[in-house]
């Protein structure tokens, strides 16, 4: 299960979660979560107007703030590893994503 991101992508497996992030000008970087190990997971939805972002809470980490501005839109900042912003073409297989993260975890 796959989710196309913005400069990157999330993929689940049944029990890993991927977060693979490819920023202009640097090397990919792969985040690797264990669902059992997530606590938490937010998701909020792109419009068409503004990107939205799938996050996962770990044990011990508070979640990202969301950064207010208006390129931004509300959402976490692009260096954080446990986050990734999504287009609104993404929105309907992030909810299927995030689900199935749910499922596993409990």
């Amino acid at each position: 299960m796959d989710v196309k991101g913005v400069q990157g992508s999330i993929s689940f497996d049944g029990e890993w979660i991927t977060i693979t992030k490819k920023q202009v000008g640097q090397q990919q970087r792969d985040f690797r979560i264990r669902a059992a190990d997530v606590t938490g997971t937010r998701l909020k939805p792109a419009t068409r107007l503004f990107y939205g972002y799938m996050q996962f809470v770990l044990p011990g980490s508070a979640p990202a703030g969301e950064e207010s501005s208006l390129l931004v839109g509300g959402r976490p900042p692009q260096s954080d590893p446990h986050s990734l912003s999504i287009p609104h073409r993404s929105n309907d297989a992030a909810v299927k994503l995030m689900a199935a993260v749910e499922q596993a975890r409990g």
